[in-house]
């Protein structure tokens, strides 16, 4: 292998490809350079190693016979320019002269076959060079960053930029500044067309990501190093135009607040500068020296918004200045700084810190919670109450409080009353899709023929008394087919309109997910509110007719004193579901469920006690007034 001298590197060949590159003499810039000794000392470690891998890949290119052909070599020549641009033409004259003598255009002696220019100059004087070589259509390669040429080929057909491209430098600043969350950052470029450059597409970019330039500063491309104290932002030196440099590896790292970091190296291998820091590009990574024990710096325009919060942009200031505002009903942010809250799913709810979606419970209205035990003991007490009483009035169904009135009626109304009490059942646990067609139907059907019952037994009332009169046409509707006239008619209607919901709309068992807050309620769906509701209205259109003519017939005597008992048991049913409507719609989940049963059991309790207790106690306690002779003098509920 060549010996590697740092001021003077050749290679004598058939072929030539010369290098001008700035690589400064220590001696040189101990002198020149005295305000800057780190450029001196670092650059020459620098440089050593990179024309170390160029004359070693020159080599490897001549031991290779399918690179060049037979007896044909490769040399190369360096040129030190010192950055200076007066050195740089220098050089290029006596790469452009066969003569001992610099004499352009001359071939005389040493025949140098020049085949490519590899530079590394200053961006000022990579910009001229091409300009000369083009005549002599000589290749310049050139791996400068800062410099800026022309896209069009005609005006540099010669030229070739190996650059990396920018944009993943300028990418990696801005992960770097957010790794350590800095957004409230200085810029400083190098007072030239490539600094200009450098912000233009660096600030968008920082911008994008949350990072706002609190100032931008110029500054000469040769200051290499700047140490920033007392500032509330955070700065980075990244080169001669803000980017980081390829070419050398170096990278300066930035001051904050009281803090002042020396430059470091970062090659394939990892070094250590100054003893101070280490830096790792790949790995992302710094090493605090061991004498720093404060916390990293921080750089922010505003402080940090916790989980659970989200940045609130001001009027008028730049976006890292914000403030926190919590996320809102339903929505959540799990990191800091959130731009925006997210919405939970709809099975899910956030925690009351909103950092985080919580799975919602599912609910109805269960055999095994305290409600639904406590509605099937009232539905078993009144069933079985209810079963009594019927056991009663067959018992003694041919004693004369029991035949009037229509017996046969009597014990229609008894057994709807017992029906209704059990459907409530259907009301109770997991909705299902049977359930749910038949919860509301059964429910509506059994009270329609119930009130319709009661309504067959007060008209029965009326045209009994009325018959009674001479000469009065209405002895011929006295009778059982009145009755059940009535109540067939009235139960039809009402089972063809639910017959008709049901080929309509029928109800089905759905999730409601956002009644109730953490919770989602398994519940029948209607299918049609307006049917709902339209059945509901005919129940009540029949309890009115019915408590209408009670009222009317309650002063009639004797044995028709049962209106009295009617009236008192539809103002209790009429009060009941009056007051459902309301209710009902206040209410959510399986509450609404809840009002629903219980306005059943009330009302039909309210049947059951007004107009069959008062009977009870007759026939139980008091027999001796259940008499044909008593009931036609005083009546049946007096002493």
């Amino acid at each position: 292998m060549d010996e590697i001298d740092p001021f003077n590197i050749f290679r004598t060949g058939d072929h030539i490809i010369a290098g001008v590159v700035s690589f400064v003499n220590t001696k040189l810039a101990s002198t020149t350079f005295r305000e800057t000794p780190f450029l001196s000392k670092t650059w020459v470690f620098s440089m050593k190693w990179h024309l170390l891998a160029f004359s070693l890949a020159i080599q490897e290119v001549n031991q290779n016979p399918r690179l060049l052909p037979k007896n044909i070599t490769l040399g190369y020549t360096t040129y030190e320019n010192m950055i200076h641009p007066r050195l740089s033409y220098g050089a290029l004259i006596d790469l452009l002269s066969s003569a001992e003598e610099t004499v352009p255009n001359y071939k005389c002696g040493r025949q140098n076959n020049l085949l490519a220019l590899l530079e590394a100059s200053y961006s000022v004087t990579s910009t001229h060079i091409p300009t000369l070589l083009s005549t002599y259509k000589i290749p310049q390669v050139s791996h400068d960053s800062d410099l800026i040429v022309s896209k069009d080929k005609s005006q540099f057909p010669f030229f070739y930029q190996l650059v990396p491209p920018e944009e993943a430098e300028y990418r990696g600043i801005v992960r770097l500044l957010l790794h350590f969350r800095w957004t409230w950052v200085g810029l400083f470029a190098s007072d030239n067309d490539s600094g200009e450059m450098f912000k233009s597409i660096l600030t968008p970019l920082m911008l994008r990501s949350g990072i706002c330039v609190a100032f931008e500063e110029k500054l000469h491309p040769f200051l290499r190093r700047y140490q920033f104290q007392n500032s509330s932002v955070g700065g980075m030196d990244l080169g001669e135009n803000g980017a980081l440099e390829t070419n050398l590896d170096i990278v300066n790292m930035f001051m904050l607040r009281n803090l002042s970091f020396r430059s470091v190296k970062v090659g394939s291998i990892e070094r250590q500068a100054s003893g101070e820091m280490k830096l790792t590009l790949d790995q992302a990574a710094i090493v605090w020296p061991p004498w720093y024990k404060e916390p990293l710096p921080d750089s922010r325009c505003a402080k940090s918004c916790l989980p659970g919060y989200v940045k609130v942009a001001l009027e008028g200031k730049p976006i890292c200045c914000f403030d926190c505002s919590q996320c809102g009903e339903g929505t959540i942010s799990s990191q800091e700084d959130a731009n925006r809250c997210t919405k939970c799913p709809e099975d899910q709810y956030p925690n009351p810190d909103h950092t985080q979606c919580i799975p919602k419970e599912v609910t109805f209205l269960s055999y095994e919670e305290t409600l639904g035990v406590t509605f099937i003991v009232l539905v078993l007490f009144l069933s079985i109450a209810t079963l009594l009483i019927l056991r009663i009035f067959i018992r003694n169904m041919d004693t004369p409080i029991v035949r009037a009135n229509n017996r046969d009626l009597t014990f229609i109304l008894l057994i709807s009353l017992l029906l209704s009490f059990l459907s409530c059942l259907l009301f109770i646990g997991q909705p299902r899709r049977v359930t749910c067609l038949l919860r509301q139907i059964t429910f509506i059907t059994i009270f329609s023929v119930a009130i319709s019952s009661v309504l067959a037994k007060t008209i029965t009332v009326v045209v009994a008394f009325m018959a009674t009169k001479p000469g009065n046409k209405m002895r011929k509707w006295v009778g059982k087919s009145l009755a059940k006239s009535i109540v067939l008619s009235c139960s039809t209607v009402q089972i063809g309109f639910c017959a008709f919901w049901l080929g309509i709309s029928p109800p089905f068992p759905e999730f409601d997910m956002h009644s109730q807050h953490g919770l989602i309620t398994l519940q029948c769906n209607e299918g049609s509110v307006a049917m709902f509701y339209g059945a509901l209205g005919y129940m009540g259109f029949l309890a009115a007719i019915s408590f209408t003519v009670a009222f009317l017939a309650r002063k009639l005597p004797g044995a028709f004193n049962e209106a009295k008992l009617i009236t008192f048991s539809m103002l209790v049913f009429c009060s009941v579901w009056v007051s459902f409507v309301p209710t009902y719609l206040s209410t959510k989940g399986k509450y609404m469920v809840a009002v629903q049963v219980f306005s059943i059991l009330a009302s039909s309790a309210g049947l059951l006690g007004c107009i069959f207790l008062p009977k009870c106690y007759i026939i139980v306690m008091r027999s001796s007034l259940n008499i044909k002779d008593h009931l036609r003098r005083k009546g049946p509920f007096r002493r």
